[in-house]
């Protein structure tokens, strides 16, 4: 196992190009840390300087507390999986997991021993003596994996090793994965777009955009206490809704009322205390789909939800629940709700709001508020 240390990292192509801004993370030895950010946000790039194979522009990269900057990929006891599979393909399942071991000068009954190993962990042991040719798309990315297993290193690294298979097999090979940190303890750090992915294997995720960190922390903290827009609109499926306007004093004390006068939502002591304090700020008010009700209910009480009027455009049914895609004035929000009654697309629906899940975000800086 390895702990790897990030410092002030930067890396920039052709003196134009800024990769990566000034990075500066740790992972610790044995946890489970997730990359995660929209395609070109640098994330690829950190997981190959971490790998060696990419030179690092400037700053310093730890392992262990020893500087690694200029220590050649193979030296470094990392074993990388790809996106994609990269197996030879006139070699056996067993070959193909054993061929980096060969390179390394392994007996025939090391060699035997560790492929049989691993390809036990992974329930592969039936098709070693297959070609890759013979595999489906699951079968073939855990060959790749038993092939870096094999070589029992320091860490791995995965790059978006899951987004050539289909949604369901993704769904498996990520359970599988997470088993396999159990089991192993070794360091993993592991890069994807898919922030499903990420919420549901990583111990700690890097949010990455444009090079840069906007914030690390566990799944859960990421997903209830968002640093600024950027992260609470990318985590959470959907998206959180936004809703732009500005913060109002009323006779009935401090409310938000969106761009166009077409909604005013009370802000009620205690927990919007801070927010009443940004009267005439503008602001952008966030409200996840899940904390948009029909209606009230035994689980949202009156005090706590805010209801108004809005002109259903879409209704997306996805089985025990349904997707509404509605507006007030310019405003568009959604909601997911409940598929036991659905509305008429086309007709207004009454929302209630749960004012205790409401985030507020400066509209300058983008920062929570």
């Amino acid at each position: 196992m390895a702990r790897i240390r990030l410092e002030n990292i930067r890396k920039v192509y052709d003196r134009n190009v800024t990769a990566v801004r000034n990075l500066t993370f740790e992972v610790g030895d044995g946890e489970f840390v997730v990359l995660v950010g929209p395609s070109g946000c640098g994330k690829s790039t950190v997981l190959r300087m971490i790998a060696g194979l990419e030179s690092i522009t400037q700053g310093s990269l730890y392992m262990d507390d020893r500087m690694v900057n200029d220590v050649a990929a193979r030296d470094r006891d990392a074993a990388m999986v790809f996106q994609n599979y990269v197996l030879y393909p006139h070699m056996s399942v067993f070959d193909n997991m054993a061929f980096g071991l060969k390179l390394r000068g392994y007996g025939r009954e090391d060699m035997n021993r560790r492929v049989r190993q691993a390809a036990e962990l992974l329930g592969i042991e039936t098709i070693l003596d297959r070609k890759p040719e013979q595999l489906s798309g699951g079968q073939r990315q855990r060959v790749a994996l038993g092939r870096a297993i094999v070589r029992k290193p320091r860490m791995f690294l995965f790059d978006e090793p899951l987004s050539n298979l289909d949604a369901g097999l993704r769904g498996k090979m990520r359970a599988e994965i997470s088993r396999l940190h159990s089991r192993l303890g070794t360091t993993i750090i592991y890069v994807t777009h898919d922030q499903v992915e990420a919420m549901t294997m990583g111990d700690r995720i890097v949010v990455l955009d444009r090079g840069r960190i906007q914030q690390i922390d566990t799944p859960l903290a990421l997903y209830k206490r968002p640093a600024n827009r950027f992260v609470a609109g990318f985590i959470g499926n959907p998206a959180m809704n936004f809703i732009e306007g500005r913060i109002v004093e009323k006779e009935g004390g401090p409310a938000f009322e969106a761009e166009g006068e077409t909604l005013l939502i009370p802000l009620r002591e205690p927990d919007h205390a801070p927010i009443g304090a940004c009267v005439g700020q503008a602001v952008t008010l966030g409200i996840r789909p899940e904390d948009i009700r029909m209606s009230l209910s035994d689980t949202l009480p009156a005090h706590a939800a805010h209801e108004a009027d809005f002109l259903l455009d879409v209704v997306e049914p996805m089985g025990h629940e349904a997707l509404l895609c509605a507006r007030v004035g310019k405003q568009d929000i959604r909601a997911r709700i409940a598929s036991r009654t659905l509305p008429k697309a086309g007709r207004s629906v009454r929302l209630a709001l749960d004012l205790r899940k409401l985030y507020f975000f400066d509209r300058a800086t983008e920062r929570a508020l």
